[in-house]
């Protein structure tokens, strides 16, 4: 069976530009490439539309195979998150640009005249079901697939849609000049938000700086009552939600979007307690939102704006996946690991900062992390010797040969000033980490020294 001549163009282009560029991370390289082929298709599709009727937009979908399905929409395709759909209303120009992609009216029409919609209009995005937090009220079930796949009819039609970009480059000079909002909170405010997301994980990254710029931003949206919509599947998403009281449902419709009727929520897939999280898809991948989220009791939600979001989440991840990278190239370990084997540990490991004199790793414990000193000085006791044995810098690492051996800590690691460490579990050490096992090995102390002295770790 003969290839299709569109694929056989794409593959010879990208032949040429692997043979006139050589680059060492392939994979990394594809994914550039046919990023940037998509992104230029799209834009001239979107040119080649200008002139042609709202009604022409709306009927027409883009070339090749439409992510949501086959259902028509000129805005339904999936983005990379490095992109935006700027989206305006005819008669708005000056709209908010974290405020509702819809008219009301439009958007009740979409729901057959469905008007149930909660004061909060139409922001917030479903992200991952049950969010990240552990309340036990987290419980998802599987989510039944959506029929066909499609984006709703109205999504983004009769609207002129343009695309732009929107930086993701820490070093950008948008993201410079970008200063994100601040909604004063009382004392008791700060630190009933500080609860809410110390167990999140989209915020278990993020510098003092950065966790301050995002407290900040967030406000504060009381929910008074049982059944308040949220979010509506199918809706363009504005906002981030975390839970700080209460719980949401989450109901998904196989059609895609939210129906008028009795049965046009859909099926609950799943709800989200305190600490909880919903709406991040949406706004990293400029998606309709997935689900409907309804109050099932008074509760207390946090939101953030998708340009808050983006600006500064997004964008720690991506600085701190360079962060470690740059980090791990000086660690003499791990010299021996190409790029690609370096980007994967270092999108695994985990930041914990620890004061003076704070026990890191406790002698006879079972190990579960490997470390990577970062800053700072720790050093290393073993019982019976008051005095330490060993002082860590930065770039030595330690807690290795419990996790090579299925054995006990064979000795205590303390801080001596404040310090930062790279941390890395037990299941990300052995998976990630094969590679350099041998010489972690052969550097193993208890073989290599007769007096037992720190048979723990080994200085890089």
């Amino acid at each position: 069976m003969s290839l299709p001549p569109d694929y056989s163009n794409e593959i010879a282009a990208l032949d040429r530009e692997i043979l006139k560029h050589k680059p060492n991370d392939i994979l990394q390289f594809c994914a550039s490439f046919f990023n940037r082929r998509l992104e230029s298709q799209r834009a001239e599709f979107l040119l080649s539309q200008q002139h042609s009727s709202q009604q022409g937009r709306a009927e027409h979908s883009f070339p090749g195979n439409n992510p949501f399905g086959t259902s028509p929409s000129s805005g339904g395709f999936a983005k990379s998150p490095m992109q935006r759909l700027e989206e305006e209303e005819e008669g708005d120009m000056m709209a908010s640009p974290t405020a509702s992609s819809f008219a009301q009216a439009e958007s009740n029409r979409a729901r057959g005249g469905d008007q149930s919609e909660s004061s909060f209009g139409n922001f917030g995005n479903f992200g991952n079901f049950g969010g990240f937090g552990g309340s036990s009220k987290n419980q998802v079930t599987q989510m039944p697939p959506i029929a066909g796949s499609s984006a709703p009819s109205n999504y983004n039609a009769n609207r002129r849609v343009s695309v732009s970009a929107e930086s993701l480059n820490p070093t950008s000079a948008d993201n410079d000049n970008f200063t994100p909002p601040f909604h004063h909170k009382t004392e008791e405010q700060v630190s009933r938000l500080r609860s809410a997301v110390s167990g999140n994980f989209l915020f278990s990254h993020l510098d003092d700086e950065q966790s301050a710029q995002v407290l900040g931003a967030l406000h504060e949206k009381p929910i008074p009552t049982k059944g308040i919509k949220v979010i509506t599947q199918g809706d363009v998403g504005d906002y981030f939600y975390v839970v700080e009281k209460g719980s949401f449902d989450i109901h998904v419709n196989k059609s895609g979007k939210l129906e008028a009727g009795v049965d046009g929520l859909g099926a609950k897939v799943g709800s989200v307690g305190p600490g909880g999280s919903f709406g991040e898809l949406a706004l990293m991948y400029n998606a309709p939102r997935a689900a409907t989220v309804i109050s099932a009791e008074p509760s207390t939600l946090w939101a953030l704006d998708r340009v808050t979001f983006r600006r500064i989440l997004m964008d720690s991840a991506f600085q701190r996946r360079r962060m470690y990278e740059g980090f791990l190239e000086e660690v003499p370990l791990l010299s021996t690991l190409n790029q690609y084997e370096r980007s994967k540990i270092a999108d695994a490991l985990e930041t914990k900062k620890y004061p003076p004199g704070t026990e890191i790793i406790r002698e006879g414990d079972i190990g579960e992390s490997f470390y990577i000193l970062e800053s700072g000085q720790a050093q290393v006791y073993i019982r019976g010797n008051n005095a330490p044995v060993k002082t860590y810098q930065k770039g030595d690492y330690f807690g290795e040969l419990a996790l090579l051996n299925d054995a006990p800590r064979a000795a205590s690691v303390i801080s001596e000033t404040e310090v930062k460490v790279a941390m890395l579990g037990k299941n990300g050490f052995q998976r990630l980490l094969g590679p350099v096992e041998g010489i972690m090995r052969r550097n193993d102390p208890s073989k290599l020294e007769g007096d037992g002295v720190d048979p723990l770790s080994r200085t890089s």
